[in-house]
Parts: C-alpha cells; sequence; structure tokens
C-alpha cells in the first residue's frame, strides 16, 4: 500500500520522497528559519521536517554527570543536555509562521514530537504527518500518542535492536497506524559510510511489510544515492544554509547546492531500478548494428569458395554473426558477392 501525505504518494512507484530537517540550524532566528524554508523549495525537495520540544520537555536543568555530554567524538562534547536543547530548540510560537510559509512556497510541512504535549500542539496546526526520531523509538506511551491521531508515520530505527523495533511497530499498528514508512538510520554525527549498513533496508522493508527510507547522516549524497537503489522510498537529510555560519547540526547537514543535486540524483536512481531486463533495450536497437558480422572483403565471383581471403568479421552487424563463420567456410558463393556486402544465407 502506497503512503500518502498531503496528496503526495510514497512508494516504489514514484520518486523518492525527500525531506530536508532544519533541526536548530536556524540558530534562534525566526528569519533564518524562514530563509531555509526559502531555500529548501529552490531545491526541489518535497517537505521541511522541525522538530517539536523544549528544553524542559527534554530534559531536566542538571550539571551532574548524567546530564552532560562527555563523549570524545561528539560535535557537542562538553555542553548539558539541557543547554545544548535550549539552544536547538525550534520556539513553539514560531511553527505557525513556519508552517504557513511551507504552505506558500508548496511545501509539506511535519515535525517529530518528543512528548506528548508535542502532539497536541502539532494538533492544532492540522500536521499531516509525524515522524518519530531514533532516540523516541523505544518511548512507548509517546508512540501510542501518535498513531491515535490515524496519521501517517515515519520512524526512524537508529538503535533499535529488531526486538525493539517489532515492539515499536506492533504498538503503533494497535494504536491506530497504518501508513508506516521506517528509516534506516546511524545515530552517530556525522555517520560513516561504513556504518550505514544499507543492506537492512530490503530486510526490513520484507520483516516489517511497510516502506522502508533512509535518514541520512553521512556527508555528501553517495548514501543516499545507493539507498534508492536498494529500495529506499524516502530520504531524510539535514539541511543548513551554510556550514560554514555555524548551528548546532551544521557540521552534517547539506548546504543548497547540495540538496539541490541529492533531489537531482535520486531522481535518477529511482528510474535506474527498472526491472530484470535483458536484451537491448528500445533505445539500444540502432546500436546493435556496431556488433561485428560477416561481410565480404573482396569481390566474390558466383560459383568462387568462400575463405579468409575474401571474408571478414568486421562492422556493422548487418550480415551473419561471427558463430556461423565455420559454416559459411568453404562454401560457394551462389551469386556475384560485390566486395562490402554483408553475407546472407541467400549469397551462398
Amino acid at each position: 500500500m502506497n503512503i500518502i501525505i498531503d496528496g503526495r504518494a510514497i512508494g516504489k512507484g514514484f520518486r523518492p520522497f525527500i525531506i530536508a530537517e532544519m533541526s536548530g540550524n536556524h540558530n534562534q532566528s525566526l528569519d533564518r528559519a524562514l530563509a531555509i524554508v526559502e531555500a529548501a523549495a529552490k531545491t526541489g525537495v518535497d517537505a521541511i521536517k522541525l522538530q517539536t520540544y523544549t528544553a524542559d520537555t527534554m530534559t531536566l536543568n542538571v550539571d551532574s554527570s548524567d546530564f552532560m555530554i562527555s563523549e570524545e567524538k561528539s560535535l557537542w562534547k562538553g555542553n548539558s543536555l539541557y543547554n545544548l536543547y535550549k539552544q536547538a530548540y525550534t520556539p513553539w510560537e514560531w511553527h505557525s509562521e513556519i508552517f504557513k510559509k511551507c504552505k506558500e512556497l508548496g511545501l509539506i510541512v511535519f515535525s517529530s514530537p518528543f512528548d506528548e504535549s508535542a502532539v497536541d500542539f502539532l494538533e492544532t496546526l492540522e500536521v499531516p504527518a509525524y515522524k518519530i526520531a531514533s532516540f523516541e523509538n523505544t518511548h512507548l506511551p509517546l508512540i501510542k500518542k501518535v498513531a491515535a491521531t490515524g496519521k501517517p508515520i515515519i520512524m526512524s530505527t537508529g538503535m533499535a535492536s529488531a526486538a525493539e523495533l517489532d515492539e515499536a511497530v506492533q504498538t503503533l499498528r494497535e494504536s491506530g497506524c497504518e501508513q508506516l514508512v521506517l528509516l534506516k538510520c546511524t545515530s552517530t554525527y556525522p555517520a560513516e559510510p561504513t556504518n550505514s549498513n544499507l543492506a537492512t533496508i530490503p530486510h526490513m522493508k520484507q520483516l516489517f511489510n511497510c516502506e522502508v527510507g533512509l535518514s541520512d547522516h553521512t556527508l555528501g549524497i553517495g548514501v543516499s544515492i545507493a539507498s534508492v537503489v536498494l529500495g529506499a522510498t524516502v530520504i531524510e537529510k539535514h539541511f543548513t544554509l551554510s556550514r560554514a555560519e555555524g548551528g548546532v547540526d551544521s557540521a552534517f547537514s547539506m548546504e543548497p547546492h547540495e540538496m539541490k543535486s541529492l533531489v537531482e540524483e535520486t531522481v535518477k536512481a529511482w528510474q535506474s531500478i527498472g526491472r530484470i531486463s535483458y536484451g537491448a533495450t528500445e533505445s539500444e536497437r540502432d546500436s546493435r548494428k556496431l556488433r561485428r558480422s560477416i561481410y565480404a572483403s573482396e569481390n566474390i565471383k558466383s560459383g568462387e569458395k568462400i575463405s579468409m581471403g575474401n571474408i571478414k568479421i568486421i562492422r556493422p552487424g548487418y550480415g551473419l554473426p561471427p558463430k556461423f563463420l565455420d559454416m559459411v567456410m568453404d562454401r560457394t558463393a551462389a551469386v556475384d558477392i560485390p566486395k562490402g556486402t554483408p553475407i546472407t544465407w541467400d549469397l551462398i
């Protein structure tokens, strides 16, 4: 069954659904948030996605070690969770204006709620779909709340085991979700291509009987393009106006020219999948003349023996295929055969 989000069909019969994730790249400026929407619309993406939370709905304002980011490779090392979310959140009073701008520009807009109050708020904005973030896919109370809206749900898989995903998917379906997309996701920022494990995409599609896509945190567009060939029908990438201008997610976000390339190249990848096919396609039919075939390389008189002295295997391919060479050799010409004539059965 195809997924329908705000009139846009998602499935293998349609070009990939591309989501530009704004996240905190607005740098706490509404003007910048609206500029991101405008830039995204010009790239050809289908949708803008926000994140709906506050620092207080995410964590506690505590500086003990449990609440500090200490991982050496983290972009946010040394920050407290509270301060990071305070810096990155999208003010709820901005949502309405951002939604309005998206609709004016023909973009679908929806969000990831991070607690039940965010779902209630987003319902007042009549969001057409919801995203469950990878770190929330074990938050079953939130999953139930979102599923009860009856709207399409896109859920990132992140670190979830197959058993955890099964539990989340069952909860979604039992709670009212009928349209589900799972996104293969590696929850490191940025992610390495070697950790992407895209081979999981077709397996996940078969295991959970739903559409599957990719939430891609790698740099560049190569991993996203590869995912399309493996069956991804949705691709989500973080988006910014300029990495040089900074922002909480800027280091692994796409700039406008890159996102435009992603949109264009994923369409090409999708178009290239086609079907199982052997032999010449319609567009290749004219190219068959560039195959080799058997031609008269000299004038051959009627009754003259055919030999390598008067025939050659050359291009173009209008004569007998090379595999018939042994059958042609030592036969005699039935008629005069001028040099440059393709050898056919009626001539010998």
